[in-house]
Formats: structure tokens, sequence, C-alpha cells
């Protein structure tokens, strides 16, 4: 094993118990561990999660939910992705809360529902703004309809997902969404539809904004110790979950004037010594790091020389004293008192820190530490 990613469970532990406290009791707090739970082991995250005692969980597939249900058999889960037609009937032997926006997946599992004489949950995504999956206002009796012909199928949710709370100052289309929110299910109570669970909050209006909590919040990249952006930045006490290590595989000496790796990209300004790393773009370090970024050895920062390639990196650490072979190199993370933080990462590569570590090949072994 030359490269793995630590989880620190007490971290992910501290998160997980300081959003409790934040969104109060009576408010239902359920983590999406959706994208490998962000790059970080859906199955490690899962079980820590519940033993810190999370409520419920957000999926986004039937393969999300499978891996979860193998772990766990009782948790609430909230399936936000769409679950194609023919699969429905293999999703509903793994209990979860269906999210719904059309009425051709709501019609199906109606039959369903009917046909095993099955209660099924339904959260119902209603659109407000953000203007990807969702119901509009005046399509919304047809769904009611349904509930009504099928009654095995149960209103337990609606909700939504704000466009922009996080990238900006300005809150007025969020506070628009709020309103259309507010108004959409007002109009489905007075419809005849008592729905127990209401729930628009993200990451960064579960912390800016407890008006949105309603009863339920969905919390995603802040579990992790991330921030959505730097607007919501360290607002409230985090720790990042993830460290990701590889090995030092080579030490050389680089003579003054001399290209390293493909495409010439970089020229030696001095004799340089290099640390060869087995990590590459195949692992999911992005290749957009190339003569930008930099590890941490020894606790200090070692940059990356030339490009990246599929399964190496090469590294200077001339000003690094005493490294040899098989020493540890942090990716992504703290290593004495420096730390290459995703935020950071994402900023060399011109992307988001969801990308930098959704990215991260599945196959590199997740260890609880």
């Amino acid at each position: 094993m030359t490269t793995w990613i630590e989880i620190s469970a007490t971290n992910l532990k501290h998160n997980i118990q300081t959003f409790k406290k934040i969104i109060g009791e009576k408010t239902i707090l359920a983590p999406a561990v959706k994208g490998n739970a962000y790059g970080h082991g859906l199955e490690i995250c899962a079980k820590i999660m519940i033993k810190a005692g999370t409520d419920f969980l957000s999926v986004f597939s039937v393969e999300d939910l499978e891996r979860v249900r193998k772990i766990n058999t009782k948790i609430p889960i909230l399936i936000l992705g769409y679950v194609k037609l023919n699969e429905l009937k293999k999703a509903i032997t793994l209990n979860p809360n269906f999210v719904v926006w059309n009425t051709e997946t709501l019609e199906n599992l109606g039959q369903i529902a009917k046909e095993q004489k099955k209660e099924i949950f339904i959260h119902l995504k209603l659109e407000t703004g953000n203007h990807r999956y969702g119901i509009d206002p005046e399509n919304i009796d047809k769904y009611l309809k349904l509930f009504r012909k099928y009654p095995n199928l149960k209103l337990a949710g609606l909700a939504s997902h704000f466009a922009n709370v996080e990238d900006t100052t300005d809150h007025s289309y969020a506070e628009q969404q709020l309103q259309k929110f507010t108004n959409f299910c007002d109009l489905i109570e007075q419809k005849g539809f008592k729905v127990k669970l209401k729930h628009l909050s993200n990451s960064a209006a579960a912390t800016l904004w407890k008006k949105a909590h309603f009863n339920l919040v969905r919390t995603g990249i802040l579990n992790y110790g991330l921030w959505p952006s730097q607007e919501v930045f360290k607002t409230i006490n985090l720790k990042p979950v993830m460290t990701w290590k590889t090995i030092i595989s080579q030490i050389r000496e680089i003579p003054e004037n001399e290209y390293i790796g493909y495409g010439c990209t970089y020229k030696t300004t001095r004799k340089t010594k290099m640390a060869v790393l087995p990590i590459g773009y195949y692992d999911g370090y992005d290749r957009k790091l190339s003569n930008k970024g930099c590890v941490l050895i020894k606790g200090k920062r070692a940059k990356i020389l030339g490009r990246i390639c599929m399964n190496v990196t090469m590294v200077d650490i001339t000003d690094i004293k005493n490294v040899k072979l098989e020493d540890e190199a942090v990716l992504l993370g703290k290593q004495g008192t420096d730390e290459i933080p995703a935020e950071e990462m994402a900023s060399w590569a011109n992307t988001i820190n969801y990308e930098i570590t959704t990215r991260i090949n599945e196959r590199i072994r997740r260890i609880v530490v």
C-alpha cells in the first residue's frame, strides 16, 4: 500500500455532534454520504455518523442505499437521486424514503405499494428557484391526486434546495426561495395533506440560517470539516476528517538546467534534490496541480516539479533535511505544524474542494484513525 487515506473518527463525530447542537433536539439531522461520503468512504463514515447519534442519512443512488443497508438495517435513509422505474421494487426492499419529482415514479411506487400492501414514504421535491429536479406549484395537484389514489403512499416530507446561500453575502435570492418553499408547503397543507417533515437547508443554510432549518437539515460537505465557500469559512468550529498520504519511492539528485517530467514543463534552476511519489491522476490527484501544488514532507512544503503523471508525481526536497526512502508525504491534511487543506488545493487546481475529495479513487484504502 503506497497511498492511503486516514479518516479521523474523533473529528467526524465532533462535526456531527456540533451540528446536532446547532439545529437542536427537535430538528432531524440527515447528513449526506453521497459521492462516497464526499470521497471519505461511505461505509466508514456512515458507521461513525450513526454512532455519533445522527437521526437519518441521505444518499444519492440505489447503490449508495445498498451499501448503507449492509452496515445498518434500521436507520431511516433519504434517497435524493433518481431511481430507474425498473429498480423501484429493489429499492423498496431496502426501506428508503424516496425523494420524488415526477408522476411516473410516483405512479409506479403507488402500484407497488398497492400490490405489496406496503407503506412507502415519499418526499416531494418542490421547485423554488434552483431549477434542477423539482415540481412546479401549478402541477402539484397531479401528485396529490396519486396520494389519494394510492393510500399506501405516505407523503412524509416536502423538500427543496437552495441555489445560492454559500457563495454570497447577499441572501435576497435565498430569501425568495425560503418564502416560495413556505408558501408551497402551506398550499399543500391547505389541500388536506398534513406533512411531517420539511427540509430546505444544506450545509451553508444549516450554519447561517436557523429560520431555514424547518424540522430536517441535510448537511453535506461541512460534515467532513470542509467549507462550502469562503463566505461560510470557519463560521463554526469544525475539524477536517481526511488526511491523504503516500510515501517516497525514490530520491534523486538532478543537475541544474535539466527538465523534469512529460512535456519538459519544468527546468531546474539549481542542483535539485527530488523525491518521486507513487501517486498520480489515476488516483484522483488532480493534474492541474502540476508545477503549482505542494505536498508536506517532514512538516515542510515540497513543490511539485513538472507534470503530474498517471501514477507518479515529482517534488522538490532540496531544502528539506534528513529525507529518506519510504518517508511519508501528506498530499492533503496536516503534518507537523503545517497543513494543506482541500480549499487550498482546490485554489491551485482552479476548482472547488468538493471536486478535490470526491474524485479521489475509491480503490484507495480508507483507514479509521
